[in-house]
């Protein structure tokens, strides 16, 4: 019921809807927002290069907010709340010491696993990466990430592989 709701709220409001979901987030899956996007675009409902700058500008807003949040209240938080729901110091350090390493690649591939997009990017802010390194690598991965799902909505659509009976219901 939420799904087609969401996926409503783009058909009827386009750009915009994109633009907000992917920056809020939503309970759906990013994948199944974008995919139908594509599909959008197929039908011609959407254009092709408007459609991909919501996305990536609404999945910048949104990863910037979390990677904000993380390097102003991250800390405050995890001391806080973190025993409750067993993040230690000892887990801390570690998430510090991967993002001093090999973080900037997580953050551009990390975008490939659903559920760990906000949180790799409030690890990012939490950890004092700077700044240029997140969003180099994070708005990358992000356009690399939302454009193959878009496009992947797309194409399948085209060769007659998705959408087909669920687009009559929410359509």
């Amino acid at each position: 019921m939420l799904t087609e709701t969401i996926l409503r709220w783009i058909t009827e409001y386009g750009y915009l809807a994109i633009f907000v979901l992917m920056t809020l987030g939503t309970p759906m899956p990013d994948e199944g927002l974008l995919a139908f996007a594509g599909y959008l675009v197929y039908e011609g409902r959407l254009q092709l290069f408007p459609t991909m700058a919501a996305a990536f500008l609404g999945s910048v807003c949104g990863i910037t907010i979390s990677y904000g949040l993380g390097r102003s209240v991250g800390n405050y938080l995890v001391t806080k709340f973190g025993p409750a729901v067993q993040i230690t110091e000892d887990k801390v350090t570690r998430v510090h010491t991967w993002f001093d390493r090999v973080g900037k690649w997580g953050l551009l591939f990390g975008y490939l696993l659903p559920g760990v997009r906000h949180l790799i990017a409030f690890g990012a802010g939490t950890s004092k990466l700077p700044l240029s390194v997140f969003a180099l690598f994070a708005y990358t991965g992000w356009f690399i990430w939302s454009v193959t799902i878009i496009s992947a909505g797309y194409f399948l659509v085209a060769n007659g592989h998705w959408f087909s009976e669920r687009s009559a219901l929410i359509l």
